[in-house]
């Protein structure tokens, strides 16, 4: 099963996580975060990051998701790709954090193309509810 290792701004990775716990009831197997503080040393970073990886990969490969192309953690993430072994996937939201933990058996490629399209498709408008008339929703 591919392991996942969410690499973002503290503390965003380990928030997502946590809110996979509530979705699924229980803690997700082969899945960890790793919340860069400021001012933290990249080097230190990625060694932790490593080292989170070697716990998690049983063999399958490990997705990596990060947050904002560019920053510091992604500037990390982006260290740890390896073609067909660790995947590297800017732009973590939840939606892709779960569809990622349901779509974890597999080609590691076909996964990360899975989740990026599924993310994707997850960001919509919302448009409010027009009441007919009925006042008291405004209120």
């Amino acid at each position: 099963m591919i392991g996942i290792l969410v690499v973002s701004h503290e503390p965003l990775g380990t928030a997502l996580i946590h809110c996979t716990r509530h979705i699924f009831g229980r803690m997700p197997a082969q899945l960890a975060a790793l919340d860069v503080i400021p001012d933290e040393d990249p080097e230190a970073a990625l060694s932790a990051a490593r080292e989170l990886i070697v716990r998690i990969n049983d063999g399958s490969g490990v997705l990596v998701l990060t947050d904002i192309f560019g920053a510091t953690p992604s500037r990390i993430a982006m260290r740890l790709a390896e073609p067909h072994r660790i995947a590297v996937i800017a732009g973590v939201n939840l939606p892709l954090l779960v569809k990622a933990l349901n779509n974890r058996r597999g080609p590691l490629d076909e996964i990360a193309q899975l989740v990026i399209g599924s993310a994707k498709n997850a960001i919509l408008e919302i448009e409010a509810e027009r009441n007919s008339g009925d006042q008291s929703a405004a209120r």
